[in-house]
């Protein structure tokens, strides 16, 4: 006689919204809750990023840290480290209560030392088919960011290169290494 296999039921983003605050960072993906590698360091350099940002952001759109929700066309919800959404794609120019449709138009990874790189690869894949317009991949290790304006129209920048925040982020500019200073 064979085994019988337990199914476990997906949760459902009603489920997702009332898991207790435990101080870790989680997606919805594929009906589970998964935990997302952050830490300390990795929260400092987000801030940094969104600080550096905001200036500039708060004319064009807001800025969303990472407890932001983002439901893909997969129906995955995901949490980019930073978020920036424009106005313009906004009901009446303002965010909404819940999670939003679709991907941010620009999303910001923070790379982990412990990262599921093919994990982080179906993200990619998953921002630009719900409607980012670029993803980055920061990475503190290697004080590299990669942009992403599409899976093949990529550059990689180093610590000594300057990045722009281009159509998204007019007037956006700073050294890698700005980015990713922890002093």
């Amino acid at each position: 006689m064979a085994e019988a296999t337990i199914v476990k039921p997906k949760m459902t983003e009603e489920e997702f919204l009332r898991l207790p605050d435990d101080g870790r960072k989680y997606e919805l993906v594929d009906g589970e809750a998964k935990e997302v590698p952050a830490g300390f360091e990795h929260d400092v350099i987000v801030m940094r990023i969104g600080f550096l940002m905001y200036p500039l952001a708060q004319k064009v759109g807001f800025l969303a840290a990472s407890s932001a929700g983002f439901r893909m066309v997969t129906g995955n919800i995901r949490s980019p480290d930073v978020s920036l959404v424009l106005r313009e794609r906004l009901p009446e120019g303002k965010p909404t209560k819940g999670f939003m449709d679709g991907a941010p138009d620009l999303a910001i990874e923070v790379i982990s030392p412990n990262e599921d790189w093919v994990e982080l690869g179906r993200k990619l894949g998953e921002y630009f088919m719900s409607g980012a317009k670029e993803v980055w991949l920061v990475d503190p290790d290697g004080a590299t960011v990669t942009v992403y304006k599409s899976l093949t129209d990529v550059q990689v920048f180093h610590a000594g290169d300057e990045i722009t925040g281009g159509d998204l982020l007019p007037g956006f500019r700073c050294k890698v290494a700005d980015l990713v200073a922890l002093g």
